[in-house]
């Protein structure tokens, strides 16, 4: 996606003790391009800009900071100097004595730092993205929060700097397999025995004792917590498990404890759906793409037939390579693009112009993917085969087999999980949580991955909560909206009793490209009926 999966990755000479990653197992590639397609979650984040001579600078001057042993780095769209460290964790927590690795951790010290004793965490979605490598974003939204509050990042065990466990390097171009006719199997197999860690340990109940361990170690009295996607069944957990420590609690793209993310499948085909209603109603579009369903239908219909295979322009070096387009890259370009409201002004024209036989533009939407989303799939399989997979139901595995996107990830995620062999989590894991904490929630009406039915599960006993749905907001409310000045307010006055959600309403809705430049006509000009005024700028009738 052009605003949320640009790379965002940590200057390598920024890291403290170590100025590389360590990654674990990154030898194959066709295994995380095929788990990425049927990967539960995927968080949007707003996008960050970052100079090349501003990184030099940071790198060089972090590499000063490693060479004197000190415990400050900087992360890539952040100017500031930022504090940064880790604790040593076990990898089994029931043998304290065996394998450790670090948990490495970064603060955005506050602008006027009024309360020592108070921080706000991020949790990062995914499950498998890198807090550390989202900072930009983070600090960008939570700019409010930062002037009297530390935020504080930690990459959870199995992402990041934190044991990561992927398997996404391989000489195979992402753009010329075959994701269709994978074997996700043996891919998986070949994996996981390059994988140095036991990825049973990888779970979210083991991270919440490590973000619990950072949360002693830099000697914070009480947290506010902010989770987006995945991030919030981890605040969620942190609510039940150390309730104490934490003074308010928002969770952004809501995932209840009570629900299987794998039943994620039936809210993507609700984001395809809102797209061709939206398409319709709005006349520009609907002008223009006035068969946008059928066409993408049409699509799909040959795809499934055979792929697609034709020399391309790389949408990154430029170069000309083949590409060979699968039904399964083509929904899941789209499905990618529904997380951010400017990229999704695309997907009409993307659509419209693979029907003509043209995959250029879905293969721009499809290479803001190909870096994994920024995923450590092997934590992502971890996280999802130990506490989602046990819970399919017959009813669940029925309805699935009525939507591409849910039978794919339900059939990819079991062929890993067969092999990954996570255990599974206490029936008690499901039970929604009970809790007083203050706590906002916050839910977009076109999010294609966690829709608000979803925010009401998870206020079933949550007695001081307030959830609030954006009417035009898509995948994480904050980074679209006000939603951001409500955190805000909520973190300074530690009461939801005065949040109103009323600025939601604002209509912040983006106009649906008509071709590959503009949201105009081609043919428009300057004599158009009110009506097709209203059309241009997107505007529903």
């Amino acid at each position: 996606m052009i605003d949320s999966m640009t790379h965002r990755k940590l200057s390598k000479t920024a890291q403290r003790p170590s100025p590389t990653r360590a990654r674990h197992g990154a030898t194959n590639a066709t295994w995380c391009k095929r788990m990425l397609s049927v990967s539960a979650l995927m968080l949007a984040m707003a996008s960050t800009a970052t100079w090349a001579s501003d990184v030099k600078n940071q790198q060089t001057q972090a590499a000063a900071d490693i060479a004197n042993n000190t415990d400050t780095c900087y992360v890539e769209g952040v100017s500031d100097r930022l504090n940064c460290g880790f604790v040593t964790v076990p990898e089994n927590p029931n043998k304290p004595d065996g394998k450790q690795f670090q948990v490495h951790y970064v603060v955005l010290p506050a602008v006027k730092n009024v309360n020592h004793e108070e921080a706000l965490l991020a949790i990062a979605g995914g499950p498998g993205q890198s807090a550390i490598d989202n900072a930009a974003g983070f600090d960008a939204m939570l700019s409010k929060v930062r002037q009297q509050r530390d935020i504080l990042l930690i990459d959870q065990r199995g992402t990041g700097r934190s044991n990561l466990l992927t398997c996404d390097e391989g000489a195979q171009s992402p753009l010329s397999f075959d994701d269709d006719n994978a074997d996700t199997k043996a891919e998986t197999q070949k994996c996981l025995a390059k994988i140095d860690a036991d990825v049973t340990q990888y779970g979210s109940l083991n991270a919440i004792k490590d973000f619990e361990a950072v949360r002693q170690h830099l000697g914070y009295k009480k947290l506010h917590v902010y989770g987006i996607s995945y991030g919030t069944r981890m605040a969620q957990l942190y609510m039940r498990l150390y309730p104490a420590h934490l003074a308010t609690v928002t969770l952004d793209g809501i995932v209840p404890m009570q629900q299987s993310v794998l039943e994620i499948g039936a809210s993507i085909d609700r984001g395809f759906d809102l797209l061709f209603k939206d398409c319709q109603e709005t006349a520009a579009c609907h002008a223009q793409f006035p068969e946008l369903k059928a066409e993408f239908d049409q699509v799909a219909a040959s795809l499934a037939k055979a792929p697609v295979m034709e020399n391309v322009y790389d949408p990154v070096t430029g170069e000309k390579t083949m590409l060979t387009m699968t039904r399964g890259k083509f929904y899941g370009s789209i499905r990618m693009a529904l997380y951010q409201a400017n990229v999704r002004a695309l997907v009409p024209h993307a659509i419209h112009q693979a029907a003509k036989h043209n995959f250029q533009p879905i293969l721009g939407l499809y290479s803001l993917t190909i870096d994994n989303a920024g995923m450590a799939m092997g934590m992502h399989a971890s996280v999802v085969c130990g506490e989602d997979m046990h819970r399919i139901t017959p009813a669940m595995r029925e309805q699935a087999q009525h939507s591409f996107m849910g039978k794919t990830m339900l059939e990819g995620l079991e062929a890993t999980c067969e092999v990954w062999k996570v255990p599974a989590v206490d029936d008690s894991f499901s039970e929604p949580i009970s809790s007083d904490i203050p706590t906002l929630l916050l839910s977009g009406e076109i999010d294609p991955a966690t829709p608000p039915s979803w925010g009401e599960l998870a206020m079933e006993k949550l007695t001081n909560a307030k959830h609030f749905v954006a009417p035009y907001a898509t995948h994480g409310v904050a980074y679209q909206s006000c939603a951001n000045n409500l955190i805000a307010d909520l973190v300074r006055s530690g009461s939801v009793n005065d949040l109103d959600g009323e600025c939601l309403k604002k209509d912040v809705r983006r106009s649906f490209y008509l071709n590959a430049s503009s949201v105009e006509p081609l043919d428009a000009t300057s004599t158009k009926t009110t009506a097709d005024d209203n059309a241009s700028t997107g505007a529903k009738e």
